[in-house]
């Protein structure tokens, strides 16, 4: 009976936790915060070159700054493999567009990751297949936890990585579609259930939530209602320090209801489009770009024990916009 009940618990709430510190790289001697990038929708071509001119420049400033900045990890939040994904663990575009991309020896770092829509119409378990083929690739599960240390102090950051495709629905990007409900309510309601419990346990200094679709976004696909509806109260109720996504192919910052919301979608693509700028809340819009003259962008993140410091920063290696955001008031 005991063994059986582990299993139901083990069905119905799988918990993947992962607790690096570093990737298990150790911190500089005078270190005293956790630095890292955050890239979204980067995924290349699925034909020769494999990789577009932005890809190309936003992998280039991402080993730039990683290298003068610091980035202990990577957070990559989805379309990691234009337009349908891998088709296997042995999959080409796993080099093409990633090893053979990523080159910078300041890159070479633990890379979290999550699914996309365009992931999804491949093989997502070929890619969490990858993290026992590379060094640097971690995907250990559909979502999963992450736990550091913020090195010589008390403080700590959290990071809970979803799959918002298992927990809203895929779309047709070409046709412009919003998410039309999960395929499975039993997944979605799995891993909604895991969330909430993780998010009403955290006692982390700073807390994020990273996925792939956004819950606000003035661009191209919006705010997608199945996060404002599913999602977004636990971001108030729990008093996340930030939510993070991609999704639309530029790069946005909100802060509303004492949460800010970082969109990073421009690894790849980029987009100037701005049609639900009246689909957010007045005044909850901090910054905007989209424009092709950047060669695309990322994001780059400092956790000290007193705050989070966030900066994008466009291809062409200059820094567009910066915020601070405070330590959860547990």
């Amino acid at each position: 009976m005991a063994s059986q009940v582990i299993f139901i618990l083990f069905v119905t709430l799988p918990v993947v936790l992962c607790s690096p510190h570093f990737g298990g790289l150790e911190p500089e001697a005078n270190q005293s915060s956790i630095r890292f990038l955050v890239v979204g929708d980067w995924g290349g071509l699925p034909n020769a070159p494999f990789i577009t001119p932005i890809e190309w420049a936003t992998a280039r400033e991402m080993g730039r700054t990683a290298e003068q900045l610091g980035a202990d990890f990577v957070l990559a939040l989805g379309d990691n493999f234009y337009y349908k994904g891998v088709k296997s663990v042995d999959d080409p575009r796993f080099q093409e567009t990633f090893e053979n991309v990523f080159t910078a020896k300041s890159l070479n770092v633990p890379w979290y990751v999550v699914a996309g829509n365009h992931d999804h119409a491949g093989n997502v378990h070929a890619q969490i297949q990858y993290s026992k083929m590379s060094q640097r690739w971690n995907f250990p599960y559909y979502y999963y936890e992450l736990n550091f240390d913020i090195p010589h102090t008390d403080a700590t950051l959290q990071v809970l990585m979803l799959d918002t495709v298992l927990l809203c629905g895929n779309t047709d990007d070409f046709q412009d579609g919003k998410p039309s409900g999960p395929e499975s309510s039993v997944l979605a309601n799995r891993q909604l259930l895991w969330l909430q419990e993780r998010m009403h346990s955290s006692t982390a200094d700073f807390l994020l939530v990273a996925g792939h679709y956004p819950v606000w976004s003035v661009s191209k696909h919006g705010p997608t209602d199945c996060l404002l509806k599913r999602l977004r109260p636990l971001l108030v109720k729990y008093k996340a320090t930030a939510y993070l996504c991609g999704h639309d192919h530029n790069l946005q910052y909100f802060k509303e209801s004492g949460v800010g919301y970082v969109v990073s979608g421009a690894g790849n693509f980029i987009d100037p489009d701005m049609r639900h700028r009246n689909s957010v809340p007045r005044n909850s819009l901090k910054f905007f770009t989209g424009k092709s003259s950047t060669l695309g962008g990322f994001a780059h993140m400092e956790v000290t024990d007193k705050k989070l410091t966030l900066t994008f920063i466009q291809a062409r290696g200059t820094s567009l916009y910066r915020t601070v955001l405070s330590k959860r008031n547990l």
